[in-house]
């Protein structure tokens, strides 16, 4: 393993080097601590703190047991000189802030007694809680493959994983999504057979069931991920991908969050189900998962169709819903939504940041029993126009140029209009009506909420579009090599695992005021280091000192560090 020196030798520059002097004043002499700071060309000394009179701290043994505490000062000295004048090498280094940190809030949300409650009839020869956990830890510093997390824990200080190879990595990854025996299953139609992870999510929501009433709102959406290869027995299966990857196959994964924006499960599918078909069995299931009665599903546009709308209502299933509708392709909407008047009412949604969005204007449109909410964002309604305008100038030489360069790119092709054989012109009429579009959303909605309300509940959907970009981004969930989808399931899992430990500490920092950028965050956690070295035939194990945000971590975790030098 390569060792920094910089990271020691920077350590040592920090700390301070007092030391002692005597100091006659009139009969008596006084025992002082001094700094000695240099000056221009002179050293100065500056008193740091005066111990007393000599005489009296020899009487009362205080000075013999002040030099015994100075001498176990002088050996943390030593070390620091040896590694100033870099006269030391390192035995070993370790990385221990994010695994002290995550550590701490995996314990507080319960993991370990939930999966260890799980395991108890179960004889395996490795330790599967920690096996996850260190799992989940790499998924949130540095992703990548599960063949990549057994080398990488191996520079940080993960308790209880010595002894750890690839194949526990995939016996865990079986376990967490192995089916439930056929007792344990529910009703799953519309969705896949229930599975282990099935009986965590549900066991970690009733640890923290007593924060709610009611589970009254949640959020839902979905996105595909791609494989690696076959994906899967059964899941991997080619679909309408959102990565832009037709070419493999791939599985639909929804996540559901609760009224605070936590994680709440996640679901699975085949690469070949559409997100139509996903919202209503996830709200069945939801319903008998958590013991939910009612229940208000805030889903986006892909989720919506007549069909759909209709089930939700059905009688008995007692579920409200606000859903993104389509603008341009649902008649009702575009011709009678839009075109209707009224007053906009502005809404202010909280703004943490600059980028949040600005006010927005919205109002209630009734069609027959169907309940809209417009809403209408200026500063969304400018970037539309300004983007339409520069598609439009650069389509004005495309023409020039004949019709050939038009070709394949249906962004501008929507704008045209042919004239003759060969003969295309802007199509004004389209780009008057495009523009009716111009910052617009349009929410269709069964609930009693205002409408500020309804649109502010929309809003806060965004937060599971985070998940994904977290999922996808930071984590890189995707692509997957799993050929079984049992080790499919366990390796998504672990990813919303990670998910939940970052909600968890951001809702603190959230709590505390405090504003942070993720990544740059982890990078300041994961610059805490300890590292061992040998002074004097004695070992010695120095912590460097934090950096940037991480300190804030430590207290939003409730994590205290130790000394920065200790004897092994």
């Amino acid at each position: 393993m390569a060792i920094n020196r910089s990271v020691l030798s920077g350590l040592a520059a920090t700390e301070t080097m007092p030391c002692s002097r005597v100091k006659k004043s009139g009969r008596y002499e006084y025992l002082q601590i001094v700094h000695n700071e240099r000056v221009g060309d002179r050293v100065k000394q500056r008193v740091i703190a005066t111990l007393g009179r000599l005489d009296r701290l020899r009487e009362s043994g205080q000075l013999d047991a002040m030099l015994s505490s100075c001498a176990r000062f002088s050996e943390h000295a030593a070390v620091i000189s040896a590694a100033r004048e870099k006269s030391v090498t390192p035995e070993a280094t370790v990385h221990i802030g994010p695994p002290l940190v995550f550590q701490r809030i995996w314990q507080q949300l319960g993991l370990p007694k939930v999966l260890q409650g799980l395991l108890k009839d179960r004889k395996f020869e490795f330790p599967i809680e920690r096996v996850l956990f260190m799992t989940v830890l790499h998924r949130l510093m540095v992703a990548g493959s599960d063949r990549a997390a057994e080398r990488w824990c191996r520079r940080y200080a993960i308790d209880g994983i010595d002894g750890l190879e690839l194949h526990h990595i995939y016996r865990a990854m079986g376990w967490l999504g192995e089916l439930l025996p056929e007792e344990n299953q529910h009703d799953h139609e519309g969705l896949p057979p229930r599975c282990r992870k099935d009986e965590i999510e549900e066991r970690l929501f009733a640890k923290r069931r007593d924060l709610f009433s009611e589970l009254e709102l949640v959020f839902f959406d979905t996105t595909s991920i791609t494989f690696e290869g076959e994906g899967g027995e059964e899941l991997g299966q080619y679909g309408n991908s959102k990565d832009h990857r037709p070419d493999r196959k791939q599985m639909v994964v929804g996540v559901v969050l609760d009224n605070t924006g936590r994680p709440l499960c996640c679901e699975l599918w085949p690469g070949n189900v559409t997100d139509v078909k996903t919202l209503v069995p996830v709200v069945d299931r939801l319903r008998k998962r958590f013991h939910i009665g009612s229940i208000c599903i805030v889903a986006d546009r892909g989720m919506i169709s007549q069909g759909t709308i209709e089930q939700l209502q059905a009688k008995g299933r007692n579920v409200r819903f606000i859903l993104g509708a389509r603008l341009r392709s649902v008649k009702e909407i575009r011709e009678e939504v839009l075109s209707r008047g009224g007053r906009y009412h502005e809404v202010h949604p909280p703004r943490q940041t600059s980028k949040d969005p600005s006010p927005l204007k919205v109002k209630e449109v009734h069609v027959g029993d169907h309940r809209y909410i417009v809403c209408h964002n200026q500063e969304q309604a400018a970037k539309d126009r300004h983007d339409r305008e520069a598609i439009l100038a650069k389509l004005e030489e495309q023409l020039k140029r004949g019709p050939k360069s038009l070709i394949g790119n249906k962004g501008y092709r929507k704008y045209l209009r042919q004239t003759k054989q060969d003969v295309f012109v802007i199509d004004q009429q389209k780009v008057k009506s495009e523009s009716r579009f111009d910052g617009k959303w349009v929410l269709r909605t069964d609930t009693d909420l205002p409408a500020a309300a309804v649109a502010l509940k929309y809003k806060d959907l965004l937060l599971v579009e985070s998940i994904f970009r977290s999922m996808k981004s930071i984590l890189e969930t995707r692509p997957i090599f799993h050929k079984c989808d049992d080790t499919i399931r366990g390796h998504v899992f672990c990813s919303f695992l990670a998910l939940l430990l970052i909600k968890e500490l951001e809702s603190r920092f959230e709590q505390r005021g405090w504003h942070v950028e993720w990544r740059r965050l982890l990078d300041d956690l994961d610059e805490l280091q300890e590292l061992t070295i040998a002074v004097d035939e004695k070992t010695f194990v120095v912590r460097t000192a934090t950096q940037g945000d991480a300190g804030k971590a430590f207290q939003a975790a409730g994590v205290a560090l130790g000394p920065s030098i200790r004897q092994q």
